[in-house]
């Protein structure tokens, strides 16, 4: 365990790197963006997530790389949605006519605040103020990593002064065997339906049924880069859960993510346009446990909102074998 200076951002905040260690598994928080910079075996002998040592990729094209992304993680279609009925407008950062991300006012762009650190776990906070970016109330959000065994574990709180939307990930890319991309890995996801999108990504509003698609990974299956094309929503269920298991990845090495969550989908992007510095296309799966995108502005989609009084509680683990 230790805590340690990793930087200081362009706008003058410094940036703080905790190191958690147990002898199984050892992985490396940043305070900017709350940001899983790195994750190990002691028998492995390479990174299992997609990270950078240089703090100013996470001020550039890696800023949602193993970043807890927040207050809306995903896409709002036309940058608008309604809470409580009302339309609300939010800043259009995809082709100047979506917000993805939360725009500018994500939390992957935010330093937070280092609370209590443990032997084996890491609590971040972070105070959103009432409208920024379009979003109403003041929020505030707890972050706690956490390892046992082979496992890291993340708990997400947040709670808020007036009705407003909330709906977070966290961003992390994985590859199992430490190769230029994941291709040969195996693919499982629990989730008989899909949401269908456009060409920007967007969510049509069809639950689609994943029968006889390429989206059907409710057996194990190896996928292939450029073959299997992904930026998808898989529909778990209808409401947040107990927590339970729901998707499972294996590398040509033989090790094995199993990844379980308590939320009502999972987005998996092949990385076709995340790039490392000085890497290629395709080398992680970026695997993000949230609630279905853009879901205020399509009918039968779960709720987002977080209403005064209400706690939003997510959990979501990566545990990892041979």
């Amino acid at each position: 365990m230790g805590v340690s200076e990793f930087g200081t951002t362009t706008g003058g905040r410094l940036v703080q790197k905790i190191t958690l260690d147990n002898g199984e598994i050892s992985v490396a928080i940043l305070t900017k963006g709350a940001t899983l910079q790195s994750l190990r075996l002691a028998e492995v002998a390479y990174d299992l997530t997609l990270g950078s040592d240089r703090l100013s990729d996470y001020e550039g094209k890696m800023r949602s790389f193993g970043a807890l992304v927040a207050p809306v993680v995903n896409r709002l279609s036309e940058a608008t949605a309604p809470i409580g009925g009302k339309p609300y407008e939010f800043e259009p950062n995809q082709s100047g006519q979506h917000t993805l991300h939360s725009g500018s006012a994500g939390t992957h762009h935010k330093v937070w605040t280092l609370g209590a650190v443990t032997p084996d776990s890491v609590t971040l906070t972070l105070d959103l103020p009432a409208g920024e970016g379009g979003f109403p109330g003041n929020r505030h959000l707890s972050a706690t990593y956490a390892i046992t065994a082979k496992t890291l574990r993340l708990e997400v709180t947040a709670t808020t002064d007036a009705l407003t939307l909330f709906n977070a990930a966290n961003h992390s890319y994985w590859n199992l065997d430490g190769s230029a991309t994941w291709a040969g890995h195996t693919l499982r996801i629990a989730a008989d339906s899909y949401l269908p999108t456009t060409e920007d990504f967007i969510a049509t509003g069809e639950i689609a049924d994943v029968t006889s698609t390429d989206f059907d990974l409710r057996q194990p299956r190896a996928v292939t880069p450029g073959v299997n094309n992904y930026d998808t929503n898989f529909c778990l269920s209808q409401e947040r859960q107990t927590f339970r298991d729901v998707l499972w990845l294996k590398g040509t090495s033989g090790l094995t993510l199993t990844i379980g969550t308590t939320e009502p989908g999972i987005q998996v992007y092949d990385g076709r346009n995340a790039i490392r510095p000085g890497k290629t296309a395709y080398e992680g799966l970026a695997i993000e446990a949230q609630n279905w995108p853009d879901a205020p502005n399509h009918a039968g989609f779960p709720s987002i909102e977080l209403a005064p009084g209400e706690t939003y509680a997510q959990i979501t683990e990566w545990r990892f074998a041979r």
